[in-house]
């Protein structure tokens, strides 16, 4: 009884949902024993709380506190005209986010590993000083090696080469990294190792090539061979889009890598040679949104919440794992029922069927108020975009899931550049011609049993 009470005391001060709270306090009460273990097992959050941990005791720091931001904080920039509704959004990033929106940029689309990767080993024989890479998967087989070559060759004409791998995305890895970069002066350094604890949240899934501070490229791309479409069987493809981002922002992806390499490494990388000054390189109104559990604002959340919220026109969402949480289903309906044309293009063949199926469950709360859903035929649509009203892009490395908006540290670049939205724009054009509109009798007239699959694995939504 004394377990049962504390376990359900400890619910009611600490869950902020009623539901959520109410629930487990009546399981604890009512199955003595089984109740306040399944609660210590998955009721607390000790996600938020550890990360939160790192953040106090200064194992974590801000990218802006290992290099102070310029002091002309590009606060007062005016909005271009199309983008004058969204002046609310703006206040909102600014208040959550400690990065400026920065104008002068160019950010450049490069669709699958055939054009990204190219442009990625070009800027890597060109570097002179610095290369710092992360990504969450990093197989250093095919043109993985590649990447290990050239990355070699570079540190051994004198660059600087660091590269940051998730302990986690490298068990994707046919080939470790781990052993391609052994006996070279590649900085080699492994984000969360396994064996400190069974860690499978708080990972970092975030992308990013920083090329002498100048240069940067992000996105959703891995290093892996299945990108590769002229390569790859298309059964195992994936498609994806990455983005060559030069201009005055690189300089915040570069803190956001310092930031992640002080964390695994200790090691404050403040020096000068790190942030060389940026000349402007485009017209693109950018910033760089780094996001994890250890943030006092669930910053990518809000700040797509604020953009669903500011839209007048149009949204459109492309993403391989769908499964919001009520908040988010609750803005994506609000819009569409204040007349904003919203249209979500999802992977017809998923990766991760259960997550396919915990999707399918909550089309129907969609489409019945006039939200259009489309499947894209395989291969498998790995590639993360939002467009609102065709002037505001959200690109990065963060999926429309749970995992990604609460869990795990991610990295994306809000655009403000009508230019760049019509790049995007036509993008989700050719998706959608190429797609299947899922139809509301279709998701209604599904068999009983894959409607109940669909129901039993949404339950587990918060953990997928």
């Amino acid at each position: 009884m004394l377990i049962s009470l504390t376990a359900a005391g400890h619910a009611l001060l600490y869950k902020r949902d009623s539901r959520s709270a109410l629930g487990w306090i009546s399981l604890s009460l009512t199955l003595p024993l089984i109740g306040p273990f399944l609660y210590w097992c998955l009721g607390i959050n000790r996600i938020s709380r550890r990360a939160r941990n790192w953040q106090e005791s200064g194992r974590r720091i801000s990218g802006t506190d290992i290099y102070p931001l310029e002091e002309q904080s590009g606060a007062g920039l005016p909005l271009p005209a199309a983008a004058a509704h969204l002046h609310d959004l703006r206040v909102l990033s600014d208040r959550v986010v400690t990065t400026p929106l920065r104008n002068g940029n160019r950010i450049v689309m490069l669709e699958n590993g055939d054009n990204a990767y190219p442009a990625m080993l070009v800027a890597i024989r060109r570097a002179e000083e610095t290369i710092n890479l992360s990504s969450y998967i990093f197989d250093a087989e095919g043109i993985g090696g590649d990447f290990v070559e050239h990355l070699i060759a570079a540190a051994d004409r004198g660059v600087e080469v660091r590269v940051l791998i998730d302990a986690l995305g490298e068990k994707y890895s046919r080939i470790s990294p781990t052993k391609a970069f052994h006996g070279s002066q590649v900085r080699l350094a492994r984000y969360l190792p396994l064996r400190h604890g069974a860690y499978i949240n708080l990972r970092n899934h975030r992308k990013l090539m920083v090329v002498d501070g100048r240069e940067a490229f992000t996105g959703g791309m891995n290093i892996r061979g299945r990108h590769l479409l002229s390569e790859t069987n298309p059964a195992q493809a994936m498609l994806d889009i990455h983005f060559s981002v030069q201009g005055p922002v690189v300089a915040d992806l570069q803190r956001s890598f310092l930031e992640d390499w002080f964390f695994v490494t200790g090691a404050k990388l403040d020096l000068p040679i790190f942030f060389p000054i940026l000349e402007p390189a485009g017209n693109a109104m950018v910033r760089s949104i780094s996001d994890g559990p250890d943030k006092d604002f669930r910053k990518l959340e809000q700040i797509i919440m604020g953009a669903l919220s500011c839209s007048a026109r149009s949204v459109s969402i492309m993403t391989p794992y769908f499964i919001p949480e009520r908040s988010m289903i609750a803005s994506l309906i609000t819009a569409a029922l204040r007349g904003v044309q919203i249209r979500i293009v999802l992977p017809g063949l998923n990766n991760l069927p259960f997550v396919q199926w915990a999707s399918q469950a909550l089309l129907e709360e969609l489409l019945v108020n006039g939200i259009k859903v489309y499947y894209q035929p395989p291969p498998f649509v790995h590639s993360k975009l939002l467009l609102v009203d065709e002037i505001w892009s959200l690109i990065g490395s963060a999926n429309l899931d749970t995992r990604s908006l609460r869990l795990n540290f991610e990295l994306n670049l809000s655009v403000l550049d009508s230019e760049f939205a019509s790049g995007v724009r036509r993008h989700f054009e050719h998706a959608i011609l190429q797609s299947r509109e899922i139809t509301l009798n279709e998701i209604k007239n599904r068999p009983l049993p894959v409607k109940i699959r669909d129901s039993f694995f949404h339950l587990f939504t918060p953990y997928l």
